[in-house]
């Protein structure tokens, strides 16, 4: 019987929300007790503190974390965020999702994330190519092409890569494309990237309607998020014929039953960036566009926003998770008990993301690049087998999907370390 210690250190309801469903997935599994601890647990984490000269001369310093989860099954990989919010105990459970999700569609990482305590909004460029490139010098031991390698997560974008990378690279003397993910095209970065994440959730949101039968024509969609990843999912799901009716940032959101002017509101968005004010819809709040009817839901923005007060209050027919971590472990029982919503998980949904980031360091490493269909059609082709192994093993176990999904990325992740054994 292994001896539990668990460190406070990453004392949060996420991260707690994070270790109850690993919890679950491992009592499902019988995974053994002697293998569940180093299974569970962040391997390291680093705290920094990030002093920064501001436009008006003074001196602020923000304080950031990077948190590896697994490193057993190959480098680390995991985005970096810059918000307001931002705690070491969610950046833990984002890395511990990061290891399933990257498990799960069988890339060759461990999970990891970063996070730096801002608000981005609040920053010029200047302040903010500072900060990010203050961040990636307190990293460069931690971080490397085989060590750990970042990507943008929600305030932060390739623009913000680019420095990191550039950071690095004078660091280690020499041009090191493989360091980050999500990169500008001109500096090593991918083509289809900045559009994977979006694609990836559009992509499977269509393959569960086809089983659903529901036919895309018939298909309105409400987004909560209107970032990177809800933008680009907006565009791909109307791409395919579905009826975008309500959009959404922390300013607000927007609801038009007749159709959100996509073009519109994409370059409302480039000029203001934020929707606020947005005339393409009828204001409404957040929480409101969570509980419209629509045949899809794609909650895109941040963590556990789905709860056991709105729960059974959800008039979609199907939840695509664009978001990590989107809906609590309360809310998920009521869902269940609730059966008229499909879910696709977030650890599958939104892995489109990480897959091309996948596709980005093979390019680097290699000097080879590849052209944006070839790019997205390995990505579906990744996408369909992961989709087909979680519907396998809900079948098998009569498993929820999401207990599907996180079985099946544990279990790799456990046997990785089961096979490398115990360094004495």
């Amino acid at each position: 019987m292994s001896k539990v210690i668990v460190s406070s250190l990453y004392n949060s309801d996420v991260f707690r929300m994070a270790c109850r469903q690993f919890d679950k997935a491992a009592d499902a599994i019988n995974l053994p007790e002697t293998i569940r601890d180093r299974t569970k647990y962040p391997r390291r984490c680093l705290a920094v503190a990030l002093p920064i000269k501001r436009e008006d001369g003074s001196i602020t310093v923000f304080e950031g974390y990077r948190v590896q989860h697994n490193l057993s099954t190959g480098p680390s990989k995991g985005g970096i965020r810059f918000h307001q919010s931002v705690t070491i105990g969610e950046v833990a459970a984002l890395a511990m999702w990061m290891s399933w999700k990257c498990s799960l569609v069988g890339l060759p990482y461990g999970g990891a994330k970063g996070g730096v305590i801002c608000d981005p909004n609040q920053l010029s460029q200047s302040e903010l190519e500072h900060l990010a490139r203050r961040y990636m010098q307190e990293m460069v031991n931690f971080v490397g092409p085989h060590v750990d390698v970042p990507a943008p997560d929600v305030g932060t974008n390739e623009k913000i890569m680019g420095w990191m990378m550039d950071t690095y690279s004078n660091h280690v003397g020499h041009l090191s494309p493989a360091v980050v993910t999500g990169k500008p095209i001109a500096i090593g970065g991918s083509q289809g990237r900045r559009e994977a994440t979006g694609a990836g959730v559009a992509y499977l949101t269509r393959k569960y309607l086809e089983d659903m039968k529901i036919p895309l024509s018939k298909t309105t969609v409400a987004i909560q998020g209107f970032g990177n990843v809800g933008s680009e999912a907006a565009l791909a799901l109307a791409s395919y014929g579905a009826k975008i009716i309500a959009i959404s940032d922390y300013t607000g959101a927007y609801y038009n039953p007749k159709g959100i002017p996509l073009k519109k509101a994409l370059s409302y968005v480039q000029y203001q960036r934020v929707l606020r004010d947005f005339d393409g819809g009828e204001p409404i709040t957040n929480e409101e566009l969570l509980e419209l009817k629509c045949t899809v839901l794609v909650p895109a923005a941040l963590e556990r926003v789905i709860t056991e007060k709105n729960a059974a209050q959800l008039k979609c027919r199907l939840l695509a998770e664009a978001a990590n971590g989107p809906t609590t472990n309360a809310a998920d029982r009521i869902l269940e008990e609730r059966g008229d919503i499909e879910v696709i998980p977030d650890v599958l949904c939104n892995a489109g993301g990480v897959i091309v980031s996948y596709f980005e360091w093979l390019q680097n490493l290699s000097n080879f690049y590849w052209d944006r269909s070839e790019v997205l059609e390995k990505l579906f082709a990744i996408l369909d087998k992961a989709k087909d192994s979680v519907e396998a093993q809900k079948r098998k176990f009569k498993f929820s999907r999401r207990l599907a999904a996180l079985t099946l990325g544990i279990q790799r992740v456990a046997e990785a370390k089961q096979s490398r054994g115990l360094f004495p």
